[in-house]
């Protein structure tokens, strides 16, 4: 299981595949946008749009400290600072990822010291002292994590009291089987979807109260009808999800469309306040 899981997110020299991409594309490293690189960073369902609107529920005022758990390449903690003014943790299990991401930081002008901070580590384990954030962001991670309590104990551990955990996941639905390839897994072996009461279950076991709640599946299909749409009508970009994934990622589009349709899988928004404290 592990390994369908390391070999889904293996990317041998990213960073250099992103560069080719972005010349293809006529743009120049170290003179780039977030936007320029949305379509390899921005991977999640609803990307850029979805995060903004989720963090304006949250309402975090500027400065306050952000952890982006499972970071990726960086897309969402360069998006957290440019936009609302959050200093920024990211972490993530693949080396190669967090080498990316700081890469792409030197490429969009985020040299300067202290404001993203990459890390590579595990969210079972996080390198973090207690109370450390004001907040914790976690986008479709967690269906690759086995152990989700003790994922949203750490989440709870390194939360200041008061902190908001927010949540943007996709969970198992009432509907068939998904179709893979997605982005999360190549195979049913690499998922580890768990249902919207597990989720609510053990946030509250581990002392969250639930602040807001939404469903964005149908959203979400209508987003990936839009993302299969555009492709169909423009073709591949330099810059894809095939740089990150591989082959596997021709499929993603129409997968997910049918899953989210089908209700194989839900989107589901969730932000809680850690109250176990005292």
């Amino acid at each position: 299981m592990k390994d369908a899981i390391k070999n889904h997110y293996t990317c041998p020299a990213l960073g250099a595949k992103i560069r080719r991409g972005l010349e293809k594309a006529g743009k120049i490293p170290g003179q780039i946008s977030l936007r320029d690189l949305a379509p390899v960073d921005q991977l999640h369902t609803g990307a850029a749009p979805a995060t903004i609107e989720l963090m304006e529920h949250a309402g975090l005022d500027k400065g306050m400290t952000i952890l982006d758990a499972g970071c990726g390449i960086g897309g969402t903690s360069r998006l957290l600072a440019q936009n609302f003014g959050l200093v920024v943790h990211g972490i993530d299990l693949s080396e190669e990822f967090i080498e990316t991401a700081r890469v792409l930081n030197q490429w969009c002008g985020f040299a300067k010291e202290g404001i993203i901070n990459f890390q590579h580590g595990s969210l079972l384990a996080l390198p973090y002292p207690d109370n450390f954030f004001d907040a914790v962001l976690c986008q479709h991670v967690l269906l690759n994590i086995k152990d989700k309590p003790k994922v949203f104990a750490e989440f709870s551990r390194v939360l200041a009291p008061r902190g908001k955990l927010i949540l943007h996941e996709i969970v198992d639905g009432p509907g068939p089987a998904p179709l893979y390839p997605v982005p999360w897994a190549g195979n049913a072996a690499a998922s580890m979807l768990c249902s919207r009461q597990d989720i609510e279950a053990y946030a509250e076991n581990a002392g969250f109260k639930l602040i807001f709640s939404e469903d964005k599946t149908t959203y979400a299909a209508l987003w990936w009808e839009k993302v299969n749409a555009i492709k169909k009508a423009r073709g591949t970009d330099p810059l894809n999800p095939s740089l990150v994934f591989g082959e596997n990622a021709g499929s993603f589009g129409a997968n997910m469309e049918r899953n989210f349709k089908e209700q194989a899988v839900l989107c589901v928004e969730n932000i809680w306040v850690k109250s176990n404290f005292s």
